[in-house]
């Protein structure tokens, strides 16, 4: 054994005392709950309906931008920073896979690093996953953003591998946004957590909905912003990006043309030139620097990308929050996969809760999906909005969240993004 592993041995048990009761705030109730804690009454939380549900509807949980989750921030460092100076914990091997009712020698090494993070309560190198160590699992892998299924599997060992001095690094660097952020959101405000890719509406510090989002690709980015949506606009007329026109548009044109086809037919969308006038779709040269200067726009409609509605607020990268027809993706972990606007899942509670000043209720936002009706709607008082990079906090309940660093602004390299 190195002698850096030996320090984390060892440091497991030193910090056994510290970590055991969670941190000073954390009551023995909160130990029990966390925010998902629906998990448990799936007979079979490894079946993939389940995870999609869990992935697509996220619990509400706490706002990440309470001014409460500062106080916890700093708890959360100080107990990192006992962690990292005790040795840190030791990595476990990448190619097994633990669940409940098995008995291996690595139990034992993850039982002292979830002790380590405060996941499990119960001291001891026993190589039993039994039911202890499969509910921390589950607390573990919610914290952390994954869905609870309580199988230790490669995306769960990536994650409880990622070293305890990146962990702590994370905290600093999120305590100082945290800071700013959390010092006038607003009363009434939305977040869009990039890194979480999930967004929440806020009341009075109460989350009111979380909603699964899909976010920019790391080769297009969210960018990282503060404004306020002003205005919504349902069964809108989707114009196509440049970055879109450049990066997916052209190259498509170009590859169905060499087939004898045309993408604007198949996608239902119109072309139109500097003058305004639309252009015959066969004419257009894919491969020429004029198809870049044109304009395109798709009709609302089933395929539109946007959904029926869109919702927009004045920021100098030409993004939006928006509908889907295409749900699917809300249902995986992974979800930087736009190009840098943030898609909504069941985006009709949003709409109808930043709508409810005016007097509308969810039945006329449904109303505005099921009759496709083109109506812009401008807010009487914009809802202040916030496009943060947050990827590792603390609540008031004494739970440390971490998140992926999809774009790697933590400092750190690739080491917390690549789970």
């Amino acid at each position: 054994m190195s002698a850096r592993k030996g320090a984390g041995t060892v440091g497991a048990v030193a910090l056994a005392g510290i970590l055991v009761a969670g941190p000073a705030n954390a009551q023995d109730n909160s130990w029990l709950k966390f925010p998902g804690s629906a998990y448990a009454s799936q007979s079979d939380p490894s079946d993939r309906t389940f995870i999609k549900e869990w992935e697509a509807t996220p619990p509400k949980g706490y706002p990440t931008l309470s001014p409460a989750n500062v106080v916890a921030m700093k708890a959360a460092i100080k107990r990192y920073t006992e962690i990292v100076a005790a040795g840190g914990w030791r990595a476990l091997p990448e190619d097994v896979q633990l669940q409940v009712g098995m008995s291996h020698p690595v139990v034992a090494w993850l039982r002292q690093r979830l002790l380590l993070s405060g996941d499990l309560r119960e001291q001891g190198a026993s190589t039993s996953f039994d039911y202890y160590v499969e509910k921390a699992v589950k607390r573990y892998q919610a914290s952390n953003g994954l869905a609870p299924t309580g199988i230790v599997d490669k995306r769960t060992l990536a994650a409880l591998n990622i070293p305890a001095e990146a962990r702590l690094k994370q905290l600093k660097v999120n305590l100082t946004r945290l800071t700013e952020l959390s010092k006038a959101p607003g009363k009434r405000y939305v977040l869009v957590n990039i890194p979480a890719a999930q967004i929440e509406a806020v009341e009075g510090d109460r989350v009111v909905s979380r909603h699964a989002g899909v976010v920019g690709k790391p080769d297009r980015p969210t960018p990282i912003l503060n404004s306020a949506i002003h205005e919504l606009n349902f069964n809108a007329v989707w114009h196509l990006p440049p970055t879109v026109i450049e990066k997916d548009l052209i190259p498509k044109g170009q590859e169905m043309a060499r087939r004898g086809q045309s993408v604007l037919e198949k996608y239902h969308i119109d072309a139109y030139g500097a003058d305004g006038k639309k252009l015959d779709a066969s004419k257009i040269n894919w491969s020429g620097p004029a198809a870049k200067g044109l304009t395109y726009r798709q009709q609302p409609g089933p395929e539109n990308p946007l959904g029926f509605v869109k919702i927009n607020f004045h920021n100098a990268y030409s993004v939006y929050m928006h509908d889907t027809p295409s749900q699917s993706l809300f249902g995986h972990n992974f979800r930087a996969a736009s190009s840098g606007c943030v898609r909504v899942h069941g985006i009709e509670q949003l709409a109808a809760w930043v709508l409810a000043d005016q007097g509308w209720r969810p039945e006329h936002v449904a109303m505005m999906k099921e009759s496709g009706e083109r109506r812009d709607v401008t807010l009487k008082k914009p809802v202040p909005l916030h496009f943060a990079y947050i990827t590792a906090w603390a609540t008031e309940d004494g739970i440390v969240q971490f998140r992926r660093d999809i774009y790697q602004k933590d400092g750190i390299g690739a080491t917390a993004g690549s789970y």
